[in-house]
Parts: structure tokens; C-alpha cells; sequence
């Protein structure tokens, strides 16, 4: 189960940008995150992504409370979880080719003799092709480039994925693969999902419950740091 209990966070303590924030996603189950742009929504997936440090709440992870954040979380927790982006221009490191992108995850936690296997697995499934592989962000479209993010964030087939606006600056055909991508990956894994966005027919019909953002905090504050 991941959980966030009563959470509050923002980048200044005096305006916290979410509030009282409760939710849960249970085992292999699905959750959507609806809300519109500059609600919270962002920083809420940032803190289960255990990114970002809330000010005030718990974050339990399959039962495990969260005492340390980024990289003093400890390093199970850490891998346990896989994030996807909005921008992958943004999350992705313009100097790395792309099977270095993916594979990052495993060469940074000593599981380099796994990186051959993952990719031949992983390339395909994304929708990518062995002749990108060679190639590094800015020689990529941004559909490319957020399938090789997705690939990053499955290779160490973590028990949850958040995908964070994963598809907002993709075109229909690369939104339906990416998705399809995720949940053939969730049914070989058993990872629990929670998609944040604001496409309300797009986390209907890809998840098994919705939560509306309104629902799910006391009175969220605009941030324009958050997506």
C-alpha cells in the first residue's frame, strides 16, 4: 500500500501549496489524480515519489513509514518507487545516450550485469527502436525521449509507478502506446499506479478510481513552481 496521510507541503512553510492531503493506492489497483494545472498536484506526487519532503503528514510505504527524503530515504524505499515526468527534457540528462538513460537506475544501485537484459526487454515494450538507442535527447522527438524516461522508471520493476502528467505534451497515438506500455508492465509486475493529470477521459478509462483534487485536500494554494 502506498499512503499519504494528512499531508502538507510546499516551498514555503507560510503558503503550503497542498493541504491535508489524504490518499491511498492500493496494491496492483490504479489511482488518477485530477486536478487542474497550478493546483498541487505535482508537489503532492513529488512527496509519494519521496522527492519532496512534506511539512506536515505520513508516508507510508507498504508499511513502512518514509523517515528520509531524496537521498536519505533509505535505498529499498528509493527503488521501490518509479517516477515519470511531465517535461522529459527536463528529467533527463541532455549528455546521456538513451540506453544510458534507462539503464542509469540500474548502473547507480551496482546492477550493471542486468542492464543488457532490462533494455532487450524494456526497448520494445516502450515502443522504441535499437537504431535510437545511440542517440541522446536533443536528437529524439519528445515522444521518444518520454519512452525512454518510462523505460528508466520500470527498469528496476519498482512496486509503484507515478506517472506525472506523463502524456500532456504528447499527441493521441503516443498517449495510447505509453499507456498500453504502463499497464502491460503493471500486468508482468503487479506495480500500483497513481497518474496525476487533467484529462478526465484520458484517467477514467486508464485507472480503476478517480479522485478529483477538490476531494482530496482542504483548500489547495496555487503555486506557479507547480505543474
Amino acid at each position: 500500500m502506498l499512503e499519504l496521510h494528512s499531508v502538507t507541503a510546499g516551498y514555503d512553510p507560510r503558503t503550503p501549496v497542498v493541504r491535508g492531503a489524504t490518499l491511498t493506492v492500493p496494491p496492483a489497483g490504479s489511482v488518477g489524480l485530477l486536478g487542474p494545472s497550478g493546483c498541487g498536484k505535482s508537489t503532492l506526487a513529488r512527496v509519494a515519489a519521496l522527492l519532496h519532503r512534506p511539512d506536515a503528514g505520513r508516508v507510508l510505504v507498504d508499511g513502512t513509514e518514509v523517515r528520509g527524503w531524496r537521498h536519505r530515504a533509505p535505498r529499498a524505499l528509493r527503488t521501490s518507487i518509479g517516477v515519470v515526468f511531465q517535461q522529459p527534457r527536463l528529467s533527463a540528462d541532455p549528455r546521456l545516450r538513451l540506453a544510458d538513460l534507462i539503464a542509469e537506475p540500474l548502473r547507480a544501485t551496482g546492477r550493471r550485469d542486468l542492464v543488457p537484459e532490462r533494455l532487450a526487454a524494456l526497448v520494445p515494450a516502450v515502443g522504441l527502436t535499437e537504431d535510437l538507442l545511440g542517440r541522446r535527447p536533443h536528437e529524439v522527438s519528445d515522444g521518444q525521449l518520454q519512452r525512454a524516461c518510462l523505460a528508466r522508471a520500470l527498469v528496476l520493476r519498482p512496486r509503484w509507478l507515478i506517472c506525472d502528467e506523463m502524456t500532456a505534451m504528447l499527441d493521441a497515438s503516443t498517449t495510447a502506446a505509453l499507456v498500453a506500455a504502463v499497464e502491460t508492465c503493471r500486468a508482468e509486475t503487479g506495480a500500483g499506479l497513481l497518474a496525476v493529470g487533467h484529462d478526465r477521459v484520458l484517467l477514467e478509462r486508464w485507472c480503476d478510481r478517480t479522485v478529483e483534487w477538490a476531494d482530496l485536500t482542504a483548500s489547495p494554494t496555487e503555486s506557479p513552481a507547480d505543474a
